[in-house]
């Protein structure tokens, strides 16, 4: 983390009292650093990272030089407030990228980044109450809803001709939006759920939640739940009581701490599925092709392809607006991610500003795919199916 905090603070320098200089232009950065997703953060950072240097590299924001000022929700909605109000109301940021857990996303969302009129976009967030929430437009994210996630994984497990399952998700936005949703279309699809338990977070032990869970004849136990917290302890009791041999997952269990605390060789038969790219996209290879170049690995890590995508976004939205005007750039937002346009991809930042300088509309495709947002900020997309590979995961199919 020492180059997070590197940054962090060299930012603080650059947006607060006489240090800061005329042509900078602040984006704020809100991810959940610490908390139950912290494994999944260095390559994040290492993406919304490279997206602004590319810019600074060839021409700037706005003239001048983009700075990326991070905050860390520390995985908690209290904490997510705290830092949404801090990059809204002292570095007076004119959109946010993130966050990317859905409770911390739309705790910040409601009570300091909405109210202060400022866009955001999550790479991540996946929760169907975003859908909903009274955002005045503001609110957008890159990756499909848990509606669509949740009716993917109903299909997954069936296509694997399993009909009985006992199910846990954890008692959050994430869990029981795709919780929720899995339920309905795995029952509709004809599979029965013989034992459910809806779960809390932060508990040292599930042992009596997976022996209530373990009484009826599932084949495999469906855990929709973060790795870093409850979702790994569960899988790691489980195996611990010989209860459950075969899990299912979602995106927060596709985690590789989840592998390094249970062994890959106890999750050879488990799959999980996650939001992923389309599959031969040149946009995609692009963009970890720079990825690797600067970091040296970690472009195929989870939601890469996303933070880089939104990131670029939002500095693409500020750069169309021509200003820090927080309603432009949200108008401009919608303009630069959706058709018609001229295309522009990962990196093309040159392009992109000599087209907007021309007065030419476009239409960035990114690694993750076309963001064509509807009236809730929402876009469709695709969800992968992965397995154990090693100390890592293979994507072995695509759904879209």
């Amino acid at each position: 983390m020492r180059k997070l905090t590197t940054i962090v603070a060299a930012a603080a320098l650059l947006g607060t009292g006489t240090a800061s200089l005329a042509d900078d232009t602040k984006i704020g950065i809100l991810m959940d650093i610490t908390g139950p997703i912290a494994n999944f953060i260095p390559p994040l950072q290492n993406a919304a990272d490279l997206a602004v240097k590319q810019v600074n590299e060839q021409g700037g924001l706005l003239g001048g030089t983009a700075v990326a000022v991070y905050g860390d929700t520390t995985g908690t909605a209290q904490g997510a407030v705290d830092a949404a109000q801090k990059l809204v109301n002292v570095e007076n940021v004119p959109i946010i990228m993130g966050s990317l857990m859905s409770g911390t996303t739309i705790a910040a969302a409601e009570a300091a980044i909405i109210p202060a009129g400022v866009p955001q976009i999550s790479p991540t967030a996946t929760s169907p109450a975003m859908t909903f929430l009274e955002d005045n437009g503001l609110v957008f994210r890159i990756v499909p809803s848990d509606n669509y996630q949740g009716e993917i994984l109903a299909k997954m497990v069936m296509d694997e001709g399993i009909k009985k399952v006992a199910l846990t998700f954890v008692n959050n936005d994430y869990g029981v939006g795709i919780g929720e949703t899995f339920i309905d279309a795995y029952t509709e699809a004809g599979g029965e759920i013989v034992a459910e338990a809806k779960h809390e977070e932060k508990k040292d032990s599930y042992r009596s939640e997976l022996a209530s869970l373990a009484k009826g004849d599932a084949e495999a136990l469906v855990v929709i739940a973060y790795a870093g917290d409850s979702g790994g302890k569960i899988v790691r009791q489980a195996i611990e009581g010989g209860l459950f041999t075969k899990f299912i997952g979602t995106d927060g269990l596709r985690d590789e701490l989840l592998i390094q605390n249970v062994g890959a060789d106890a999750l050879k038969t488990s799959f999980f599925s996650s939001p992923t790219s389309p599959a031969e996209n040149p946009a995609q290879q692009s963009l970890h092709d720079a990825f690797n170049a600067e970091f040296g690995e970690g472009a195929d890590k989870a939601f890469v392809d996303q933070t880089y995508d939104a990131t670029f976004l939002a500095l693409l939205a500020v750069e169309k607006a021509g200003s820090t005007d927080r309603a432009k750039i949200a108008e401009a937002l919608k303009e630069v991610a959706m058709a018609p346009g001229e295309k522009v991809g990962p990196g093309e930042w040159a392009k992109a500003i000599a087209l907007i300088k021309e007065g030419k509309d476009i239409d960035y495709d990114g690694a993750s795919g076309s963001a064509e947002f509807d009236e809730n900020g929402d876009v469709g997309g695709y969800i992968g199916k992965f397995v154990v590979d090693g100390d890592g995961y293979k994507q072995v199919e695509i759904v879209e």
